[in-house]
């Protein structure tokens, strides 16, 4: 078929599709047309910025301050919450001291939490996408501070475990729902720097989560009080929470076009400046062929592996780290405070890993090339992300390897430990980045979180009775576990880069033509030949 008989309406569609001269792409028919393009199916933001057939300009001075507002309006809200969100699934460990459990019953507690998680992660994600963004996320919020509040009336192991199962329930919508607001309200050239942000207030709950752990139990040894430190610390975390979800309700919009807070004029300006994104702002309706393309994508399946496989080591290490820095000679008590300098490593590893990845364009390596020396072929590489996890490994390294005298140093290299997220927070920004059409991005962030969900059920049961105080074979796991992850990212570098030479070829060859408002239609990245994957 000549290419100029290729142009005009598909049929099934009311818009014209524009030509691809590569036919079997993703999302391609036999002719080399898109086969899922249709403006009845766009989001609002087709409707706004294409239909309504409005101009938008916008200066760079006018989208620094437009970016400005966006981020103090919405960061410090996303920030607080998601450092909550860390606090209350681990504030468990806080209590862990004072609790009374036999043989694997503190492991079984840890690891119930992740089948909450994993058992509502996929609905959850498809409320997300059918749901007004910020109403379901808030509900989850307060729902979860009040469920937390329920862990201080525990009495017995089954009633310890039940309390778990639905903290992980309405937890689960919290980093899908946190991954689909960086999508829609920022450019892939800051997405990496805000989830950075937001992310790194894990480690900020775990500083918080110590100082105030620690005054309870201080406290109340000094002024016994009717109910016990522990009961205490859950009571007071789980009602800021809920405080805080009432906020978020208030507060968080949907999406740019009831964000209370921007002027009409600015509203659409916010929609426009993600333009870029190739994303849009968000589409309700479930496609299948979407769900397809998400479980037959083996860039989707390197991101699962790596989060099953890094959270191993998270599972075992979140929930076991005050006995760990017990097994290091100190007390019970000093274990709460002495754990908060790794929630300062993981907050600074974070942030600069963020910023980093953003100035250069890349949150995996910054590059990565061959050239010959002396006869040698050799690779130049300099890490961004995938730092924080040799620089764990090399922590759990002075673990297990130090004798058992050098108790600082022990107590140092769990503090390194602490870097190890800068990867997994990386693939989630690139979730946000890397995957486009609705449906398939909340299919994703379900697949990563049930693998996230997976490895933090394995990794407390790595850590056995039986080996305690060392737990050596549990830190031999956790140091192959990091190592394993290297080789992922680096398979996940090399695919795009591969995947982004395929589209350039398509968008180079003869004929091709970009759609209008291609951008707001709902298109996936594998069908997208305009979408550039970011590293």
């Amino acid at each position: 078929m000549a290419e100029a008989e290729k142009a005009g309406t598909y049929p099934g569609g009311d818009v014209e599709k524009h030509i691809v001269p590569v036919a079997n792409a993703p999302g391609i028919d036999d002719v080399g047309i898109l086969k899922h393009a249709n403006k009845n199916d766009a989001d609002e933001a087709f409707k706004v910025l294409v239909e309504g057939g409005e101009t938008i300009v916008i200066t760079p001075d006018e989208e620094r301050r437009l970016l400005r507002k966006i981020d103090l309006n919405l960061m410090p809200l996303l920030c607080i919450v998601y450092g909550l969100n860390y606090l209350d699934k681990t504030t468990v460990s806080y209590a862990s001291t004072d609790i009374h459990l036999v043989g694997q019953d503190y492991s079984w507690i840890g690891s119930m939490f992740y089948f909450g998680y994993l058992f509502w992660e996929w609905p959850t994600n498809r409320l997300l996408q059918r749901l007004p963004l910020a109403k379901y996320s808030a509900f989850n919020v307060i729902m979860w501070g009040l469920t937390l509040c329920c862990m201080a009336a525990v009495k017995d192991f089954a009633g310890a475990m039940t309390v778990r199962f639905f903290l992980g329930v309405f937890e689960a919508a919290v980093s899908p729902g946190f991954a689909l607001f960086t999508s829609q309200w920022w450019t892939i050239r800051e997405q990496g720097t805000r989830t950075g942000w937001w992310f790194s207030f894990n480690g900020w709950g775990q500083i918080l989560g110590g100082f105030v752990a620690y005054g309870i139990a201080v406290g109340t040894e000094a002024r016994p009080v009717s109910i016990k430190s522990w009961q205490l610390v859950f009571l007071v975390i789980g009602l800021f929470t809920a405080f805080m979800g009432f906020i978020f309700l208030w507060w968080m919009p949907d999406n740019q076009l009831n964000a209370r807070f921007l002027t009409p004029k600015e509203r659409r300006m916010a929609v426009e400046r993600i333009r870029m994104n190739q994303q849009g702002v968000g589409n309700k309706h479930f496609k299948m062929y979407q769900f397809k393309e998400a479980i037959t994508d083996p860039m989707i399946w390197a991101f699962v592996f790596y989060s099953l496989v890094a959270d191993i080591p998270n599972g075992g290490i979140s929930n076991f780290f005050s006995q760990l820095i017990v097994s290091f000679g100190y007390t019970n008590t000093q274990s709460l405070l002495l754990g908060t300098p790794g929630g300062a490593v993981e907050v600074v590893a974070l942030v600069v890993a963020g910023h980093l990845g953003d100035r250069y364009k890349n949150r995996l390596v910054s590059h990565l090339y061959q050239e010959e020396m002396f006869g040698f072929l050799t690779w130049d590489m300099q890490l961004i992300s995938t730092s924080g996890l040799l620089i764990a490994a090399l922590g759990m390294l002075l673990i297990t390897c130090l004798p058992e005298s050098h108790n600082a140093g022990r107590l140092v290299g769990y503090y390194l430990t602490q870097a190890s997220p800068t990867p997994f927070v990386a693939l989630l920004s690139l979730i946000s980045t890397n995957v486009a059409g609705w449906t398939k991005k909340t299919t994703v962030a379900a697949m990563y979180l049930i693998g996230y969900c997976v490895g933090n059920i394995i990794g407390p049961q790595v850590f056995q009775d039986k080996d305690k105080p060392q737990y050596r074979p549990a830190e031999i796991t956790i140091i192959v576990c990091y190592l394993v992850c290297v080789l992922d990212i680096l398979f996940i570098y090399f695919w795009c880069k591969r995947q982004n030479k395929k589209k350039a070829a398509i968008r180079a060859a003869s004929g091709y033509q970009k759609l209008e408002g291609q951008e707001f239609l709902d298109l996936t990245d594998g069908e997208n030949p305009e979408f550039v994957y970011s590293l």
